[in-house]
């Protein structure tokens, strides 16, 4: 061997072992965010069913990371026709991405995006769903649906990234993909019991443990900082790119909380601090798409309008009777399509609002709106499908007891009342 060959052989494996630590250090990071969804989720419902989010969490993370093992990995990043792969399980062939670490760490990273779509579904059927009928679900969405959506938006030969679709962390693949997923669960599964008075007004079902809710968002918030700039999947020549992705993340996330303070005071007389929270990680989901290519500027704006549009968002859904307690619809589902839709207006290249036309706006618009159809459709069939077989719902004597004391024999407060 040479000394230019062994130069390079040295050099290649310092680069790989330098972006093997930042993908490492990103995912462990990325998959924290789950505690985050457990803290804020069980805050925002009452007390009597707070394990019961834990457990579905804790189904998201295992049957969707197993699922996602065994199937999804291979659909997502194996080799594509554009709409769909078919290889299974983790291959160490070449994905086409041009990787510095392996395809199982690539895995684990991925691993984490599929199971925070999920999750985001776990929030909007929370106190009424029966466990093992969410476990089938979960399973379905990260070994399929999951898997499908992040074919066509980050495999190589996927139909939208050859089409120049850009969805950086997935503004539109996780987050549209979720809270579509959302919707429909929520449709199907109908109001918790209480929810909507006989003259259809809302009532409301206050959370137990606000405090709680907001350790949960803080966590996420940290976690949005391996979530998007993890993306780069290295760090060695990124620099740059990574420092421009962090600083959009916050301007974004921290304009999201400001607009959503300034419109609830302005609405309500007083700021509304449960629409705070949500309106820093709408801020979070609408930045996701296109952190890699906005200006600090448009980073501020783009977070602004999630903050208020999550407000407008949780009225009307609320407004049209559809139940989600912790608001993941109005959060993931319109901020997640509304970050897409931004990239098309607000990217520093190619973006209508400079100058770029309306070819990347088209491109968006088309992407994130098969994606929401596809989710919203698929689970309304797969959740229709499950009430007509085995039930999703738990019984009303249940939901009236709590699902903690009745599914699990366990209460979050053993004093609380």
């Amino acid at each position: 061997m040479t000394d230019v060959t062994s130069a390079v052989v040295e050099n290649t494996e310092l680069i790989s072992a330098i972006d093997t630590v930042w993908v490492s250090i990103c995912a462990a990071i990325i998959f924290l965010m789950e505690g985050g969804f457990a803290l804020l989720e069980a805050g925002f419902v009452r007390a009597k069913n707070a394990m019961s989010i834990i457990a579905k969490v804790m189904v998201d993370i295992s049957f969707g990371g197993i699922a996602f093992f065994l199937v999804g990995f291979g659909i997502a990043y194996g080799d594509s026709n554009g709409w769909v792969a078919f290889d299974f399980g983790i291959t160490e062939a070449d994905l086409g991405l041009g990787l510095t670490v392996s395809n199982k760490l690539f895995w684990f990273i991925q691993l984490g995006f599929a199971i925070a779509a999920i999750s985001i579904v776990s929030g909007a059927i929370a106190e009424r769903m029966k466990i093992w009928t969410y476990a089938v679900y979960v399973f379905i969405f990260c070994a399929v649906m999951y898997p499908l959506a992040a074919n066509w938006v980050w495999n190589p030969n996927g139909w939208l990234a050859v089409r120049g679709f850009n969805d950086f962390a997935g503004s539109g693949a996780v987050h549209a993909m979720g809270g579509f997923a959302a919707l429909a669960s929520a449709i199907i599964l109908g109001p918790r019991l209480g929810k909507y008075g006989k003259d259809g007004k809302p009532n409301s079902i206050p959370g137990h443990n606000l405090p709680l809710a907001a350790i949960g968002a803080f966590i996420l918030w940290f976690g949005w900082f391996g979530f998007n700039p993890g993306s780069t999947l290295g760090a060695v020549g990124n620099y740059e790119l990574i420092g421009s992705i962090v600083t959009n993340t916050f301007l974004a996330s921290a304009a999201g909380g400001i607009s959503t303070m300034i419109y609830t005071y302005f609405r309500y007389g007083q700021i509304d601090i449960t629409m705070a929270i949500n309106g820093v990680l709408a801020g979070l989901v609408a930045i996701t798409a296109g952190c890699n290519i906005f200006d600090p500027i448009s980073s501020i704006i783009i977070g602004a309008i999630a903050g208020v549009l999550v407000d407008i968002a949780v009225e009307l859904i609320d407004r049209i009777k559809i139940d989600d307690p912790v608001g993941a619809i109005a959060v993931h589902g319109v901020n997640g399509f509304f970050g897409v839709i931004a990239v098309g207006l607000f990217a520093s290249e190619g973006g209508l609002l400079y100058g770029g036309g309306t070819e990347l706006f088209v491109t968006q618009l088309i992407g994130v709106s098969v994606i929401a159809i596809f989710s919203f459709s698929i689970t309304y069939l797969v959740m229709f499908l499950l009430r007509k077989t085995i039930g999703i719902r738990i019984s009303k004597t249940e939901e009236k007891a709590g699902i903690d004391a009745v599914s699990f024999g366990v209460e979050a407060y053993t004093t609380f009342e």
